[in-house]
Parts: C-alpha cells; sequence; structure tokens
C-alpha cells in the first residue's frame, strides 16, 4: 500500500467507528483486537494487515472496500 493508502485507510477506520457512535474499546472488543492496536492505527502509528481489516470491517458492520474509497 501506498503512504497516502495507509493514511486514507486510517482515517476512514476512525471515521466509520464514529459514525457506529463506538468507542476504541468498543471496537476492538468486537473486533477481536487489542484498544492500543486501534489506537495506533488511528494515529497513524501501525498499519493494519488485511486479515486485521476484515475483522474490524466485520465489526463495524461494512464491507471491507470501504476503508480504501475516499469519501467526505
Amino acid at each position: 500500500m501506498t503512504n497516502s493508502t495507509i493514511k486514507l485507510v486510517q482515517k476512514n477506520i476512525k471515521k466509520f467507528r464514529e459514525q457506529k457512535g463506538y468507542t476504541q474499546l468498543k471496537l476492538s472488543i468486537l473486533a477481536s483486537v487489542s484498544k492500543d492496536y486501534i489506537t495506533a492505527i488511528e494515529l497513524g502509528k501501525r498499519t493494519p494487515s488485511i486479515k486485521r481489516l476484515d475483522m474490524i470491517a466485520k465489526a463495524l458492520g461494512i464491507e471491507t472496500y470501504k476503508f480504501f474509497k475516499n469519501e467526505s
């Protein structure tokens, strides 16, 4: 993934999480990852694997490809 794509994915994870009204803790529980992992992704300190993106997408009730779309 390019740097701009990674930043887009990180931004969209936070956007979809906030749209659902989920805290980082709630998303981490639903996605079976640690809260620190979600925080690190949103802060741009970690890049999730496709497997983890799928887990996060399922927890948010969306398709994984939506993380890669640039929509406001």
